[in-house]
């Protein structure tokens, strides 16, 4: 997974030099439960972002079913493999927290494996119902000290 990461930061790093680009969610975890799909956080200035915006369109599908917002986008390519989503987001904005999710996650093995804990609990079950469980347990970890601590 590293791999098809590094290959899409190199695309993007040639659009949009001055991003920070990081690799996100459960592929980015060594030994996380994940469904095989590869997630990046592309973090940007304001200044930068409705380049980005644009630079990102000429790449991916705009996620239709994400937030949009003035300091946020999410894109999508399901036709990659593995399959591809790419938040965009404002540095220091309200959801420029993603990245955070990962650092925990690496840190905690206590919380990685409630995480791997609910993904099997969910495993076979209505999406919905997931994504609530899920939704639940990350407002949860955003409380957390070591969330807090980033």
């Amino acid at each position: 997974m590293e791999k098809a990461f590094l290959v899409h930061k190199k695309i993007i790093k040639e659009l949009l030099a001055e991003a920070d680009i990081q690799h996100i969610r459960s592929t980015a975890i060594p030994n996380c439960l994940t469904k095989g799909d590869l997630d990046i956080q592309v973090r940007v200035i304001p200044e930068h972002f409705s380049k980005a915006v644009q630079a990102l369109s000429q790449l991916y599908e705009l996620n239709d079913g994400s937030v949009k917002t003035s300091f946020f986008s999410s894109f999508k390519d399901d036709t990659k493999i593995p399959p591809l989503g790419v938040q965009l987001s404002v540095i220091d904005s309200e959801y420029d927290y993603i990245w955070k999710f990962r650092d925990v996650l690496l840190r905690s093995d206590a919380y990685r494996m409630e995480y791997d804990e609910l993904k099997r609990k969910y495993e076979g079950k209505k999406m919905d119902e997931y994504r609530e469980a899920k939704n639940e347990f990350f407002q949860r970890l955003m409380k957390s000290p070591e969330f807090n601590n980033l």
